[in-house]
């Protein structure tokens, strides 16, 4: 790799999050050029194609063959096989980034950072929704003490549509990284930790609503934090209808907002960073700070820029010049930690 030369990528994976999470950042940044994408579906490797005619298409083995030619490799892959991926891209000599969930198992996720640390390579996990707009605001009204003292954090991700027995979510099992716990709920508890720090699960109630599925697709896990904060985190994919997407409560105001950030649906679209409003909330979707008694008139709050881009632009710094990378994978690995806790809590 020359300074001046693009790193070359490669994404293993171009399902949901290669297509629409990692391609596009990497695609609008100068400090990349995606070199090769891995994929055995024939549709996905003609949209890759189509996306991004510079790029190799090939199979994941040949991929990891490969990685010492590459610079970075993105594993947009299940959980389960990210260990075996993650290691031989580093082994290889290559930076990796692996789309949350990170891993099944604490284990999985100690091997990796392990074999980082060996191949001296930096290794980084997407968990993206900490560039969230709302997300950004609520961090910007707790760190300016808005609130108060926090005491109370509620965070909701909940969806309704048909189940994914099609897709991996929905088939295997969570031993496997399945449910809807490790997939939504590794944001929702990163943005818990980010915020109040590190925690002990003290609820966590999985249920499995619709039939056929190897997972759960409802949830509800509670965390007390060392720092006193109490974190009530709600994921599902049958809720009909949504609660807030945050709620904080601190002893002197309180801040809830609804509805979810609005990159993702802007990058399905192929509205890809730089295009005009990428990351903006318009102002009829802005929380509310306040009380509702009236002692502290409720004022709308501009939700801050989603920053999804923000995230790539961090790794380029980590590979060329040793910055650190934008989510510490001992940060992930705490996590998976509780969700590997919550699970076997869940099934006594």
């Amino acid at each position: 790799m020359s300074n001046g030369a693009p790193l070359r990528a490669g994404i293993i994976g171009f399902g949901l999050a290669g297509r629409v999470f990692h391609a596009p950042f990497l695609a609008t940044n100068p400090a990349f050029t995606i070199a090769a994408i891995a994929t055995s579906d024939e549709d996905r490797a003609a949209q890759a194609r189509t996306a991004h005619p510079g790029a190799q298409i090939m199979s994941t083995d040949a991929l990891l063959a490969q990685a010492a030619d590459l610079d970075l490799v993105v594993l947009a892959s299940p959980p389960h096989v990210h260990r075996e991926q993650a290691v031989a891209a580093l082994e290889a000599g290559a930076a990796v980034v692996i789309d949350k969930p990170f891993v099944p198992t604490v284990a999985d996720a100690e091997a990796i950072i392990a074999a980082a640390e060996t191949a001296g390579r930096p290794l980084t996990v997407f968990q993206n929704r900490r560039w969230d707009g709302d997300f950004r605001t609520v961090t910007k009204l707790v760190n300016t003490g808005a609130l108060g003292t926090v005491h109370r954090f509620e965070s909701t991700f909940e969806r309704f549509g048909a189940p994914k027995r099609d897709q991996w979510q929905g088939q295997i099992s969570p031993a496997q990284g399945g449910g809807i716990l490790f997939d939504l709920g590794s944001h929702l508890i990163d943005q818990a930790l980010t915020l109040f720090g590190p925690a002990t699960l003290e609820v966590a109630e999985l249920r499995a609503v619709r039939e056929g599925l190897g997972s759960e697709d409802d949830a509800f896990v509670s965390l007390r934090h060392d720092s006193g904060v109490r974190s009530h985190l709600t994921m599902s994919r049958v809720a009909a209808q949504s609660g807030p997407r945050f709620r904080v409560l601190g002893d002197t105001s309180g801040y809830s907002v609804y509805g979810l950030d609005g990159q993702e649906p802007d990058l399905k679209v192929g509205r890809w960073p730089g295009s005009e409003g990428y990351g903006e909330t318009p102002k009829a979707e802005w929380g509310l700070l306040g009380i509702d008694n009236g002692e502290q008139p409720l004022v709308a709050v501009p939700t801050e820029a989603g920053g999804y881009p923000d995230f790539y632009a961090q790794v380029a710094a980590s590979i060329r010049d040793g910055a650190p990378v934008p989510v510490d994978a001992r940060h992930a690995l705490e996590t998976v930690r509780i969700i590997e806790q919550a699970h076997a809590m869940a099934a006594r």
